[in-house]
């Protein structure tokens, strides 16, 4: 499709939009604190947005591990979307998909196919590996994709953040 026959975002911010409640979750055997640069950059990304980050953890890539800290941030009454970066790829040990699985409610498989297309101007053919993706669970957004930090900025500034406030609106998180 020629650049002038792209399509505008189908429902940027509205005007008077509450920011998204975010929780972000880092799955990683050896990243915590400072040394999560990816979810540090996830954390400004969102910020500049304007959304809030309401919490930010991390886990071992472990599934049970993955899943009770994702549990407990959709138990949280001000979080609108969790974002887990980390544990995507295709290792014996990236296993975040397989964890999530159990906690999604309604599948949401075009986040996963947008970010794959974005991502292949960065690693190529490599692309099609990456196994992001997206659900809504017990009513939320819930989001993962890989952990390196051009990864995660893609997955934002490309894919999720255009329409988080739209996803949020129709989830019936916010007021419209």
């Amino acid at each position: 499709m020629s650049p002038a026959r792209r399509a505008a975002p189908h429902a940027a911010r509205r005007r008077g939009d509450p920011p998204a409640g975010v929780g972000i979750l880092t799955v990683s055997d050896t990243r915590r604190g400072a040394d999560d640069v990816s979810g540090a950059t996830a954390q400004r990304l969102f910020e500049r947005a304007r959304h809030e980050v309401v919490t930010r953890d991390w886990c071992d890539d472990d599934a049970a591990a993955i899943r009770r800290a994702v549990r407990a941030m959709l138990r949280h009454r001000r979080i609108d979307a969790v974002f887990v970066t980390g544990g995507t790829g295709v290792a014996p040990r990236d296993v975040t998909p397989e964890a999530l699985a159990a906690l999604v409610d309604k599948p949401l498989p075009g986040f996963g196919e947008r970010f794959r297309a974005r991502s292949e101007r960065q690693v190529g053919a490599a692309a099609w590996m990456s196994r992001a993706g997206a659900g809504v669970a017990r009513g939320r957004l819930l989001v993962w994709c890989p952990g390196s930090t051009r990864a995660v900025t893609l997955a934002l500034t490309e894919v999720l953040l255009p329409e988080l406030a739209h996803v949020v609106r129709t989830l019936g998180r916010s007021a419209p």
